[in-house]
C-alpha cells in the first residue's frame, strides 16, 4: 500500500459517520477496497440510513480521502444493489423490506446450517486456529461497539467457514444474500453491551467444529441466523 493509501486507511480506521460513535473498518489491500468494505458494512449495519442520499464529496470529507475512491466504491455497491446512483445528486441507500429480510433469512437457513454440519471434520488445525482468531475479532469489535468493522469481521468469518464446502456458487450466493441484509438493531445492542453475547456464538461455533459436534454446530448456526430476523433487524 502506498503512502496515500496508508494515510487514507488510517483516517478510515478513526473516522465515523455523522451522529455515530462507531468507527469504520481498518486498512485493507487497497484504498478502493478499504472504502468499499467500509461503505458496504455501513449500509448493512444501518450506519448509512436506507433511503438517504449520500454524495461522494461528503463521504470523502468524512473519511479524509478524495471523492474519487468513494465514488468508485459506491459504483461497486450500486452493482451489488446496495445503493442506487442518482445523477448529479449522489447515491441513495437501497431500502430492504421485511418481506425481503424474511426471504433472505429463509434462504440462509436452508443453506448455511447444513453446510456447517458438512464442513465439520474437514477443517484442519491451522484452519481452526485462523477461524478462532477471526471469531475473537468479532467479539472484540462487539465489546467496543465498533459496528462497521464488526459487520465486516462477521462477514469474513462466515464466508471463511462456508469456503470449506468447496462450493464457490454457494459462497457467492451467501455473500450476495448477506450484502442485502439490513441489521438496524445492532447499534442499540452495541450500546447496551448485549451484542457481545451473540458475538460469542462465533467462538462457540469454532469450539463445536473443533470437537467434531456437527449436529450441535448446525443447530447453533440455525439459531445464530435467526438473530437476523430478531433483535438484529429491529430499529
Amino acid at each position: 500500500m502506498n503512502a496515500a493509501s496508508n494515510l487514507a486507511a488510517s483516517n478510515l480506521a478513526g473516522s465515523s459517520l455523522t451522529g455515530s460513535s462507531l468507527t469504520v473498518v481498518k486498512k485493507s489491500a487497497s484504498l478502493r477496497e478499504t472504502v468499499t468494505q467500509a461503505l458496504r458494512a455501513a449500509v448493512i449495519s444501518g450506519e448509512m440510513q436506507p433511503g438517504e442520499v449520500y454524495s461522494a464529496p461528503m463521504l470523502g470529507k468524512r473519511f479524509g480521502v478524495s471523492p474519487t475512491p468513494v465514488r468508485e466504491a459506491m459504483l461497486d455497491l450500486a452493482k451489488e444493489g446496495l445503493v442506487v446512483s442518482l445523477p448529479n445528486k449522489g447515491f441513495r441507500v437501497t431500502e430492504v423490506s421485511d418481506e425481503d429480510l424474511d426471504e433472505i433469512t429463509a434462504l440462509r437457513l436452508l443453506i448455511e446450517p447444513p453446510t456447517v454440519r458438512e464442513v465439520t471434520g474437514r477443517i484442519d488445525d491451522d484452519g481452526l486456529a485462523r477461524l478462532r482468531v477471526m471469531a475473537q475479532d468479532i467479539v472484540d469489535f462487539a465489546a467496543t461497539g465498533d459496528l462497521i468493522p464488526y459487520t465486516e469481521a462477521d462477514r469474513k468469518f462466515h464466508i471463511a467457514v462456508l469456503e470449506y464446502s468447496g462450493n464457490r456458487r454457494l459462497v457467492a450466493l451467501i455473500s450476495e444474500l448477506r450484502a442485502h441484509t439490513r441489521l438496524l438493531g445492532l447499534a442499540p445492542l452495541a450500546k447496551t453491551g448485549r451484542l457481545r453475547e451473540t458475538a460469542l456464538e462465533h467462538v462457540e461455533l469454532v469450539d463445536l467444529i473443533q470437537a467434531g459436534k456437527a449436529a450441535e454446530a448446525e443447530d447453533l448456526m440455525r439459531r445464530h441466523i435467526g438473530h437476523v430476523r430478531g433483535e438484529w433487524a429491529k430499529h
